[in-house]
């Protein structure tokens, strides 16, 4: 159980049965009345979000998630396969269940899978990943006076902006929480 004074963002908590993410948590002392705890929850199941507040010492439950290593293999149709990088057993995960997520994966790719009582939930995906531009237009040298961007398609379909310097074929790093460019790769 979790008690009010330990909810913090990404904390994963049960709320109604369901397991839920903490997106964001604010505690608040009203000049009248009992504190408590003012929370936005993501349920990990649909996705959907929904604002709860909770009176100061209240207790929730800590749901039955599970954390394994498992290596990205393919996808086939809506369903994308990983492996345990234990046992070598295979689960499949939808495209609804990965969201975003799904626009960073690349083949052998180790990812955290969230499961829920056994069944796949979602993945964690590092906070960078490296991948290759497949195309993007060569960047014209006067275009502007500073911090100009063009768009770049990368090797998962992904479409990200990149300063004008950098070219087709390169491989670069982005950010996964924003969808951002950071850095170009050296090879």
């Amino acid at each position: 159980m979790y008690d009010t004074s330990e909810f913090r963002n990404g904390l994963k908590i049960e709320y109604d049965g369901e397991p839920c993410e903490i997106v964001s948590c604010q505690h608040v002392k009203p000049g009248k009345g009992v504190a408590f705890v003012k929370t936005r929850l993501k349920y990990l199941r649909t996705g959907a979000t929904v604002d709860v507040n909770f009176r100061s010492g209240e207790r929730v439950g800590k749901p039955d998630i599970e954390v394994k290593e498992m290596s990205y293999l393919y996808q086939d149709g809506d369903f994308h396969y990983f492996m345990d990088v234990e046992n070598y057993e295979q689960k499949a995960i939808t495209e609804d269940q990965l969201g975003t997520s799904k626009n960073y994966l690349k083949e052998n790719m180790v990812v955290e899978v969230l499961f829920y009582k056994g069944n796949p939930l979602s993945i964690e995906l590092p906070m960078k990943v490296d991948l290759l531009i497949v195309q993007s237009d060569p960047g014209i040298r006067g275009d502007t006076a500073q911090g100009a961007t063009k768009p770049a398609t990368l090797e998962t379909g992904l479409i990200v902006q990149v300063p004008l310097f950098v070219e087709e074929g390169e491989i670069i790093r982005v950010d996964t929480r924003s969808g951002t460019y950071i850095e170009r790769v050296r090879g």
